[in-house]
This record gives structure tokens, sequence and C-alpha cells, in this order.
């Protein structure tokens, strides 16, 4: 099963009535390091009027939200629902508020950091995880220019090709694929041709 997380880290900002928002976004896969980063902005923003978070991880289903002074529920549960709705996962998102002297009241507040919040999701590059597995192909010279459609049917992404004694590709495939992908290669190949899985990890198929 895959899911939606995003690369690094994010941020854009804008002015609403007067009142600075600064949306900031970070990949994080730990509640520690989801507090790490609010505190570090924290400290970046001081003088800020309100550092408002959401976060949500894989990691125990992990899901908490701030308001950090603002009305109930004008904040946190905003920034939130953009991460739920975007599906995003192993992110924490953090909108920073300067204020301008001018009251934007509940919807106001609730639309300003919805804002926030979806500017740095638009501003941050998206990832497409699946579990994969990393597999090595060893194949004569005469059988590499029948394999790849096989390559393009699967969507395998193709990391490196050694052309020696042998042809030897490295790519990953989706964990679901790999049996009928293996399967497909070695009928193709008559046999001829070796396979060998290296490691099974997260991939980006975004």
């Amino acid at each position: 099963m895959g899911y939606k997380t995003i690369n690094g880290s994010a941020e854009a900002r804008f002015i609403e009535k007067k009142s600075e928002f600064i949306g900031y976004i970070r990949h994080t896969e730990t509640e520690a390091e989801a507090i790490a980063f609010i505190n570090e902005i924290r400290a970046m923003h001081r003088k800020a009027t309100h550092n408002c978070y959401a976060y949500m991880l894989r990691d125990n289903n992990t899901a908490r939200h701030s308001d950090d002074g603002e009305p109930g529920g004008t904040a946190g549960v905003p920034i939130y629902e953009v991460l739920r709705k975007e599906g995003l996962i192993d992110v924490t998102c953090v909108v920073t508020r300067y204020f301008g002297g001018i009251m934007l009241g509940a919807g106001g507040l609730v639309r300003a950091y919805t804002q926030g919040a979806k500017i740095a999701v638009e501003a941050a590059e998206i990832l497409n995880m699946c579990t994969a597995a990393r597999l090595t192909l060893k194949l004569d010279y005469s059988l590499y220019g029948k394999i790849g459609k096989t390559l393009t049917d699967f969507d395998v992404r193709t990391e490196k090709e050694d052309f020696g004694a042998d042809v030897e590709i490295t790519l990953c495939i989706r964990s679901e694929d790999e049996e009928k992908f293996s399967a497909a290669l070695v009928d193709l190949c008559n046999g001829s041709i070796i396979i060998k899985k290296l490691e099974e990890l997260e991939y980006n198929f975004g």
C-alpha cells in the first residue's frame, strides 16, 4: 500500500489584512522530529503572535494539532484538514502569524490558516511512496532489446545499466508486482536471465 509524503521541506507566505502568515512544512517520521521542527520554527519566530501546527505520522498513527492561542478550532484543525485532504503522511506543518492589527474573525482565521498550509504544500515536492524491491537482471545482449516492453508494462524504475560481458540492469519495482514481473521475464527469455533481489525499500514512484 502506497502513501504520499513530501521531500525535505518547503515554505511560503502571504499577507491577509496586514497580518503576515508563513507556512512551513517538513518531512518528519517520528513525533520527536515533528516537535523538534515545531520548536525550530518557534525559535526562529520568537516575536510572532502565533505558531500553529499540525502533524500526521505513520509511526503509531500519530496526529496532533495546536491553535497556539488562536480561538479554538480556527488554526490547528484547518492545518490538519489540509494535510488530511491532500492525503499526506509523515509531515509536520507550522503556520506562523504576525498580527497586523486588524481582527480577522473566526471565519477569516480558518481561511487564513487553511491558505497558509495549502501554499506550503504547493511549494513542496510531493513523493508517492511504495514498498518496492530493488533487483538486478543479468542477461545476454541478444535479449536486451526484447525486455523493454516488459519493463514499461510493469512501470519499473531503471537505476543503472552496465554493459560488460553481459548486460546487468539495476531497477526498482513495486513489491506487489515483483513476482509477476520476474515470471514474465523468465518466460520471455526462456529462462536465460538471472534475477537477484538486492533489498526491499520505500521508493518514490511519483
